[in-house]
């Protein structure tokens, strides 16, 4: 019996690393390999129509050629995000349906 019990806990242990990550809180790098330096950076989920905070906010300017830890703690359990990268100029980028749940790091180029 004690080994039927530990063959079903092995059992639901491998189901469980098996479903991808939910989005909740996550952490990765954003690497400005861009021209410009980066004023705001605002997230979504794909799903939604208006950003969120600004994740610059606590750490000012990311200038060209540098890079910064962002994250994404909205408590949302979605995968898929819109990112909106503003210079100082104004001048926008934005991506569509980023995968968070498997993002270390998301590169900006020009």
């Amino acid at each position: 019996m004690a080994k039927n019990i530990l063959a079903a806990i092995g059992a639901v242990a491998l189901l469980a690393a098996a479903i991808p990550a939910m989005a909740e809180t996550v952490e990765f790098q954003i690497i400005n390999n861009s021209s410009i330096d980066l004023h705001y950076f605002y997230t979504t989920p794909s799903n939604e129509d208006s950003w969120g905070e600004d994740l610059l906010e606590n750490l000012g300017v990311l200038e060209a050629g540098f890079e910064a830890t962002a994250t994404i703690g909205d408590g949302s359990d979605q995968c898929l995000y819109d990112f909106k990268f503003v210079g100082a100029e104004e001048e926008e980028l934005i991506v569509n349906e980023v995968d968070i749940c498997s993002l270390a790091s998301y590169t900006l180029q020009d």
